[in-house]
């Protein structure tokens, strides 16, 4: 008796990958959009998860972006039912727009959508459909915004409740999967608008390709793996030399800011010595400035960011607050080094 189509196998190892040290029992959840990559996952997670002792099921997340993305959710919920998932939740979120423009708005609203879900149904995992092609796209953004090697290190396999399983499985296998299947994937024009950042990446990997030979896009995810245990380890020490740097504050007070005007600036109960903070090795205090800024609620920082927060404390002038992504604000006063959320106005 043939097998399954060799794409069919590919997701089904490697759904089976992650899911072999879930205890029988648990529920395993797949976010599913509808589009090919998703719904090859969800398929692999029907066929693998009962054989595995495990609840599946699904989550399907409405952006309501689009005209009609609620009939696509339904759409999407309802493939998942036919696969035999159960349970099937869809869930409709608002995506407020901010600084950080439309993707990192519904990326937000998707993921605590899709946390706050895991933790109704009690899930012991997310599974979510990123393949070997998106991660090369992540990585290509990085390279682009100049921000280093955890940027570089793309996404990882896993974190907190989520997991991505496709990370070795191209965007042309879960076609191929869904083909095998006989699955009709949702076709989101979003993937091919160039207003989104990652269209413009996959676009430029596309030309690149031309340019040099098939295969940039697995080299570029391969690169990603190898720079993720470098990374770790960096951002490992990082964090144990930030927690000898830093210590509570006496007093705290709202949005951050503690004293009078023109005072030392502290931010969430925290103050970070300058001194003891210049002293350190570049790449672990530039680890240490983005620990800090995510804290204070900054996203995405540059290579420019990096270095306007370095200069506080390797070419410290007097100049004053670097401005962050998010509205966050760096400030050093009196050697004291903070970053805070801007006043409002």
């Amino acid at each position: 008796m043939p097998g399954p189509a060799p794409a069919v196998a590919a997701v089904r190892r490697a759904v089976r990958d992650v899911i072999r040290q879930i205890p029988s029992g648990a529920t395993v959840l797949v976010a599913c959009s509808g589009g090919p990559d998703s719904l090859a996952l969800a398929a692999g997670l029907a066929f693998e998860g009962p054989k595995a002792g495990l609840r599946a099921g699904a989550l399907v997340v409405d952006h309501a972006l689009q005209p009609g993305s609620a009939a696509v959710a339904d759409a999407a919920g309802a493939a998942c039912a036919t696969l035999g998932l159960d349970p099937v939740e869809v869930i409709r979120v608002e995506v407020s727009p901010g600084r950080s423009g439309v993707e990192d708005a519904a990326r937000q609203a998707r993921y605590a959508a899709l946390e706050a879900a895991a933790g109704r149904h009690t899930a012991a995992l997310v599974l979510l459909g990123h393949t070997r092609d998106d991660q090369a796209e992540q990585v290509l953004l990085g390279l682009a915004r100049g921000s280093g090697a955890r940027s570089l290190s793309g996404m990882p396999p896993a974190r907190g409740p989520f997991a991505r399983p496709l990370l070795g499985v191209s965007r042309a296998q879960t076609e191929a999967a869904c083909a095998a299947l006989g699955l009709t994937a949702w076709r989101d024009p979003h993937n091919a608008d160039p207003a989104y950042a990652r269209v413009r990446a996959r676009q430029a990997i596309g030309v690149l390709e031309q340019a040099l030979g098939p295969g940039l896009a697995a080299s570029l995810a391969r690169s990603a793996t190898l720079l993720r245990d470098d990374a770790g380890l960096l951002d490992e020490l990082a964090s144990r030399a930030r927690a000898r740097l830093t210590e509570p504050a006496e007093d705290s007070a709202p949005n951050g800011f503690v004293g009078p005007p023109g005072g030392p600036l502290r931010v969430s109960g925290t103050r970070v010595s300058a001194i003891e903070l210049a002293a350190l090795h570049p790449a672990l205090r530039r680890r240490i400035w983005r620990i800090l800024a995510a804290e204070a609620g900054a996203r995405a920082l540059t290579a420019v960011h990096l270095d306007l927060l370095d200069g506080l404390v390797t070419r410290w002038r007097g100049q004053g607050p670097v401005d962050l992504p998010g509205q966050v604000m760096a400030a050093r006063s009196a050697g004291v080094l903070s970053l805070h959320r801007a006043p409002p106005g």
